[in-house]
């Protein structure tokens, strides 16, 4: 398969927190769940790939091309979006997305349209009039209408009901369908069971595991002594954080 997204070595030191040789991929039409406690370096390794803070080391590589020397050509071709943006909030949603558009020769109107159906989406309200869950819904709404062809996403399921939770895992469902990458932190085991088909975890600034689905409850089933859900995972690593 193709790799989409290809990361090898990423650091990145803070004083008090250090992502340290972060390396894994997404292959083309693969929806990547990225877990981990919070404070593990999931939202700094999402940052530092994109360069939203300047990494200490390592490459990115987005549909084979360098990050570093085609950023712009990479991230017209990509959509992001993360859980409680408080961007323009005296803007309209109507009026962000006029702005927006301007920016993608690939727009695609009646994709917008549709996801601001599908979301329930008012245009004439002003960001700071939505709710957290539908901050989230504006967010991928603006990031699938220009026909992404990979989508990066920080707790989008963050501040959702479970119905709507349902409703954008079945969306991922058909994107990745048509070839869409996916790539998404989440802390809520249950929409890695909905959608997820390979897993990358990390720990302390560590990656832990990168593989497909089957690969990842497998490596766990021997140590819990059955073949474990998510939820029974993530337990089981923060269980084994606190002896260390």
């Amino acid at each position: 398969m193709d790799k989409i997204l290809d990361i090898r070595g990423l650091c990145k030191r803070y004083p008090a927190f250090a992502l340290k040789d972060v390396s894994f991929s997404v292959e083309k039409g693969q929806i990547m769940g990225f877990v981990g406690r919070n404070g593990a370096g999931k939202t700094t390794t999402l940052k530092a790939m994109l360069n939203l803070v300047h990494p200490d080391a390592g490459t990115v590589k987005v549909f084979g091309l360098e990050f570093g020397g085609h950023e712009d050509e990479i991230k017209r071709r990509i959509g992001y979006a993360v859980g409680g943006m408080s961007y323009y909030p005296r803007r309209t949603v109507g009026e962000i997305l006029a702005v927006t558009r301007r920016f993608y020769d690939s727009w695609d109107e009646a994709a917008c349209r549709h996801y601001l159906e599908v979301f329930r989406l008012d245009e004439g309200k002003r960001l700071r009039e939505l709710s957290e869950g539908m901050k989230v819904k504006f967010a991928l709404t603006m990031a699938l209408s220009h026909r992404a062809e990979l989508l990066i996403l920080d707790e989008p399921t963050s501040g959702l009901d479970p119905v709507s939770r349902d409703e954008l895992c079945d969306i991922f469902r058909q994107l990745a369908a048509k070839g869409v990458s996916i790539l998404f932190s989440t802390h809520i085991t249950s929409d890695l069971e909905k959608c997820a088909d390979a897993i990358t975890y990390i720990k302390g600034g560590e990656l832990v595991a990168s593989e497909s689905r089957e690969a990842f409850i497998e490596r766990f089933a021997a140590e819990i002594g059955h073949r474990p859900s998510f939820e029974e995972i993530m337990v089981h690593l923060e269980k084994e954080a606190l002896t260390l």
